[in-house]
C-alpha cells in the first residue's frame, strides 16, 4: 500500500512537471509572437540597413545626375554672352556703311570738333578704334589718338544709329601756329575706304603741334574726353 501511494505521487509528480512545461511552451509561443511583433518594429539589421542606405544613396546619384543632364540639355545663354557673340559677328563699318559730318564743339575759340558717323546702310556693323584723320597735306600723318577717351566695349552701329569722336584742333591761343582747313579726309580703321569731310562754317584753323582724337564712342563724355 505504501508502495503503490508512492508511485501515484511519482507519477502525479511527473504529470505536474509535463503540465508546467506545456504551460511554459503554451506562454513562450505567446511571449513569441509578442517579440516578433518587437522585432517587426526594431530597426534593421546592420547588414540589411547597409543595403537600404547603397540603394538610397544610388537613388539620390540617380536624381543628380538627371537635374545635371536637364540643365545641361537646356542650354540656355546668358544675354551677355549672346550680345558679345553679336558684337563679335558684326562686320567692321566702311566709309560706304556710314555718312561723316563735322561740327563745332562748343566756343568760340573753336578748339574742338565733333565728328558724326551715322551708320547709314542697312545692317549693323562695328565701328573699330578711332577716325584716322589728316587735315593737312603737308603734315600726312594722322592725328593721334587719346588713349583715356577709349570705351570698354566694341562700338556697334545698328542701322540709322550715330557714334561720336571728338577733335582738338588746336589750344585757342594767339601765338599757335595755325592753318586753314575748309575739308579734311577721314578713314576707318579696317576699312581702305577714305571719305573727305568738309569743315563747318568758314573753315578750321588747325595746329599741327596740338591736334588730337578720341575713340569713337556711342555718346560724348565730357569727363572722359575732356581734352
Amino acid at each position: 500500500m505504501s508502495t503503490f501511494r508512492q508511485r501515484t505521487t511519482l507519477l502525479a509528480a511527473a504529470s505536474t512537471a509535463v503540465l508546467a512545461l506545456a504551460l511554459t511552451a503554451c506562454g513562450g509561443n505567446g511571449s513569441g509572437n509578442k517579440v516578433a511583433g518587437s522585432a517587426a518594429n526594431a530597426p534593421a539589421p546592420a547588414a540589411a540597413s547597409g543595403r537600404t542606405a547603397e540603394q538610397a544613396d544610388t537613388a539620390k546619384g540617380t536624381g543628380a545626375a538627371q537635374n545635371t543632364g536637364g540643365s545641361h540639355r537646356t542650354g540656355a545663354k546668358s544675354p551677355g554672352t549672346a550680345k558679345t557673340s553679336g558684337s563679335a559677328s558684326a562686320p567692321d563699318c566702311t566709309t560706304k556703311d556710314v555718312s561723316l559730318r563735322a561740327a563745332y564743339h562748343d566756343g568760340p575759340p573753336y578748339t574742338h570738333i565733333v565728328l558724326t558717323a551715322k551708320n547709314t546702310s542697312g545692317h549693323s556693323c562695328r565701328l573699330k578704334g578711332y577716325p584716322e584723320i589728316q587735315f593737312l597735306e603737308s603734315h600726312r600723318e594722322n592725328v593721334p589718338a587719346v588713349a583715356k577717351s577709349k570705351p570698354a566695349a566694341p562700338v556697334v552701329l545698328t542701322p540709322g544709329t550715330p557714334a561720336y569722336a571728338l577733335v582738338r584742333l588746336s589750344n585757342g591761343g594767339v601765338d599757335e601756329n595755325t592753318e586753314p582747313v575748309t575739308a579734311f579726309s577721314v578713314m576707318l580703321q579696317g576699312s581702305d575706304g577714305l571719305a573727305t569731310v568738309n569743315a563747318p562754317g568758314a573753315g578750321l584753323a588747325v595746329d599741327p603741334a596740338k591736334w588730337a582724337t578720341g575713340y569713337w564712342t556711342y555718346e560724348l563724355r565730357n569727363g572722359a574726353d575732356d581734352f
